[in-house]
């Protein structure tokens, strides 16, 4: 066990937090599946769903070991040729995704051979975010023209929101903020800046309006976004959408049912009405079952987790590190924030789950994707230091060995000279009769009889 803790580089902080993180989230999602195998399966056992949970976990794991040994340099071309890819694949998640109970919501593929569903907008921020990283670095010392910018930069990420936004507007509106947010930090020109968000609210205006002009394009989910915007926003539960106000109602009962230290591991009452208890709405099931304390305990994590992330990155030693680490850590703890504040009805309904902690293997490994990607950042800062330290005894060893050197020729050149020879000849006699005087007295004797006898 300590050879594997001294096996993982990188920030340790980060490490704990995550793991903790990882080990919490087998206590609730435990507890919710027990839906999930009852309406299922038949019986309330949820023990297949338990190790489900734990094999995406240990993956999760295995990935974040993998790829935090990567240099994270290597990351900057993967993010060009992967680009292209994941346009391909959000294209065909478009076409031939799956289809979430009707709702024409296409944000999944199944991956060949092993049966697992896999979200590829996940996959598409972690590459844009890299690419977008990858570009600020590069711009910096070039300063390019907002016409050149346009065309390397933001041609990009529109297309890959484009991809996105029909079948998922809020991974899509929260990739277009953090892509705004890490261009800020990068310290491209804010009037660029506005430009763009100005450009943005435009491209999507048009969007609904095409979708409205043709219905027949994207099915239901305009209507979705406005029946979750008219929920949100009317105050008046008489007036309110049943079906669509039932998972945040339920959501707000199990987080008043909590109270103050929660009804008790497993004893939750709204996980067997709520749907998606064990993803999109597992922080209500957390409160209801560990109060208002397990919340704040989850909340402080991932508060400490962001300021580790503002710290790994002022630790970089390079731009690109630097945004890096900024891009690809601060969407977990802001997807994490939607998720609580989803649950609390502070935002409308926006199906983000909680990182680390809802069921669902690929958004834990994506996750687990760019949590390996930011030690491989953090490991580098370790690998300097180490180098560093490293010079430093080598730069002590070779000081030593010269000081011993000039004083072995400093010797040698004394004993060639012939009046320096006398002079340790003379030294050597004065000393020799010394010892010869105190062989005659012994030491034991007092210091006046032996001044006496001499």
């Amino acid at each position: 066990m300590k050879e594997l803790i001294n096996s993982l580089k990188g920030d340790k902080v980060i490490w704990a937090f995550v793991s903790l993180l990882a080990l919490f989230s087998f206590m609730p999602v435990f507890s919710a599946s027990s839906n999930l195998a009852y309406m299922r399966h038949g019986s309330g056992n949820a023990i297949t769903y338990l190790l489900k949970h734990a094999v995406h976990i240990f993956i999760g794991f295995i990935i974040i070991y993998q790829i935090h040994k990567i240099p994270y340099h290597y990351f900057r071309g993967i993010s060009r040729i992967s680009l292209p890819i994941v346009w391909l694949l959000l294209v065909y998640t478009l076409v031939k995704g799956t289809v979430i109970e009707g709702a024409n919501a296409s944000r999944w593929i199944q991956i060949p051979f092993i049966g697992v569903s896999f979200q590829t907008s996940t996959l598409a921020a972690i590459v844009l975010y890299v690419y977008v990283a990858r570009y600020l670095s590069k711009s910096r010392e070039t300063q390019p023209t907002f016409q050149q910018s346009f065309i390397e930069l933001w041609i990009p990420v529109f297309i890959t929101l484009i991809l996105i936004l029909p079948a998922n507007f809020s991974t899509a509106a929260l990739i277009f903020a953090m892509v705004t947010m890490l261009t800020f930090i990068g310290k491209y020109p804010l009037k660029y800046i506005a430009i763009i968000i100005g450009m943005g609210l435009v491209s999507f205006a048009f969007f609904i309006l095409v979708v409205k002009a043709f219905p027949n394009a994207f099915p239901n989910r305009v209507q979705t976004w406005e029946k979750r915007m008219g929920n949100y926003f009317n105050k008046d539960d008489n007036t309110k959408d049943p079906d669509e106000y039932y998972q945040i109602e339920k959501a707000k009962i199990a987080i008043a049912s909590g109270g103050i230290y929660g009804l008790g591991p497993g004893k939750s009452v709204q996980k067997n009405f709520l749907p998606q208890s064990s993803s999109d709405f597992i922080f209500a099931i957390i409160v209801e079952e560990y109060g208002l304390f397990g919340a704040l305990v989850i909340l402080g994590l991932y508060m400490l987790l962001l300021f580790r992330f503002v710290i790994a990155a002022h630790k970089a030693n390079s731009l690109f590190g630097k945004l890096v680490v900024v891009g690809l850590g601060f969407p977990i703890v802001f997807q994490a924030l939607i998720n609580m504040a989803v649950a609390v009805e502070l935002l409308p309904v926006t199906g983000q789950t909680l990182p680390l902690i809802s069921s669902g293997g690929s958004s834990i490994w994506m996750t687990c994707i760019a949590i390996g990607i930011i030690l491989s950042v953090t490991k580098k800062e370790e690998e300097i230091a180490e180098q560093l330290a490293e010079n430093e005894k080598r730069e002590e060893a070779l000081r030593k060995l010269i000081d011993k050197q000039l004083q072995d020729d400093e010797e040698e050149n004394d004993e060639s000279d012939p009046n320096q020879v006398k002079v340790n000849q003379m030294k050597s006699s004065i000393k020799n009769k010394i010892m010869e005087d105190n062989e005659d007295y012994s030491i034991t004797e007092n210091p006046i009889k032996i001044v006496s006898k001499k």
